[in-house]
């Protein structure tokens, strides 16, 4: 018989693994970049609703939280569309390579959203980062606006991950989801609403928004159930049984399994500059030595 802590460890490895598999899922999905957020984000919220009330949680939140799950949800929105939007105008490799600066950009914001000193060994792993940056900008010149995209992607994962850190405290993970994917769908809609206006029902919500594929539909109902909604409460759950450090370092491996997927399914289209993997590799090995010392601090704190 598996232990709990195994069970969890090898639960979580297929979670981040899924994590992995939405950058393809967003390859493969023909809609544009908003359209596909903008139904995720109302696929999400309906089935997290629906594990909410079979579980019986209570939705009522504080006005003051509310508003702060409203600014949370806008930023949500806006990182997932910089983050398909990156995979559009680019590819997979190039979006989860940057994607994988969201842990550096964290630990630089924390300081300030946790008013702490800076540590000395955070700048030099910043100068490294960006070293890793400039490599892949060197040799990847045609994918410059995917690159910036998942840049700002990354840096918005960074602040409503610590925003998320905070709110946690005051309500369930899975309250503080759906109030932030359904403010994420409002705000998209009151845009697309704007949209349809000023362009007489050419563009937002026009025929084409609403006339989707049967593929499409199967990959966004996977979307946003098992890739959103499941992955979600199912990594709450496991992370009981988890050290910090072992739950850093499976989130990290996200970019090797989504490179990997993408690399299986697109074959060629993927294949990327060998000085493209080196910088990935940098970066990636950064972030990881980062998350290992502030473990190994924390740890050190409470011995």
């Amino acid at each position: 018989m598996l232990s709990d802590k195994l069970k969890s460890y090898l639960h979580f490895h297929f979670i981040v693994f899924i994590w992995g598999f939405t950058a393809v899922l967003g390859a493969l999905i023909s809609l544009d970049t908003v359209p596909l957020v903008w139904y995720r984000m109302l696929l999400a919220s309906g089935f997290i609703l629906i594990w909410i009330k079979w579980k019986n949680r209570i939705l009522k939140v504080s006005p003051r939280l509310f508003l702060v799950l409203v600014i949370a949800g806008i930023i949500i929105a806006l990182h997932w569309i910089t983050f398909f939007g990156a995979i559009k105008v680019s590819n997979v490799s190039i979006t989860l390579a940057m994607l994988s600066t969201g842990a550096f950009f964290t630990s630089i914001l924390e300081p300030i959203f946790y008013k702490r000193k800076f540590i000395g060994y955070e700048i030099i792993f910043g100068l490294i980062v960006i070293f890793g940056l400039y490599t892949i900008f060197k040799v990847e010149t045609e994918y410059t606006l995917g690159i910036i995209l998942g840049l700002i992607s990354a840096f918005l994962s960074a602040i409503f991950t610590l925003m998320n850190g905070k709110l946690i405290r005051h309500s369930s993970p899975a309250v503080i989801s759906f109030y932030e994917l359904l403010t994420g769908v409002v705000a998209i809609s009151i845009y697309l609403a704007y949209i349809t206006i000023s362009s007489g029902g050419k563009m937002g919500f026009g025929d084409d928004f609403f006339s989707i594929s049967s593929q499409d539909w199967i990959y966004l109902l996977i979307l946003g159930s098992i890739c959103t909604a499941y992955a979600f409460i199912a990594a709450v759950a496991v992370m009981k049984h988890l050290s910090p450090y072992t739950i850093m370092l499976t989130i990290n491996l996200e970019p090797v399994y989504g490179i990997f997927l993408a690399f299986l399914v697109f074959g060629n289209k993927e294949q990327m500059n060998p000085q493209f993997y080196y910088g990935a590799a940098i970066i990636l090995a950064t972030v990881i030595l980062n998350g290992y010392l502030k473990t190994k601090r924390k740890i050190y704190r409470l011995s």
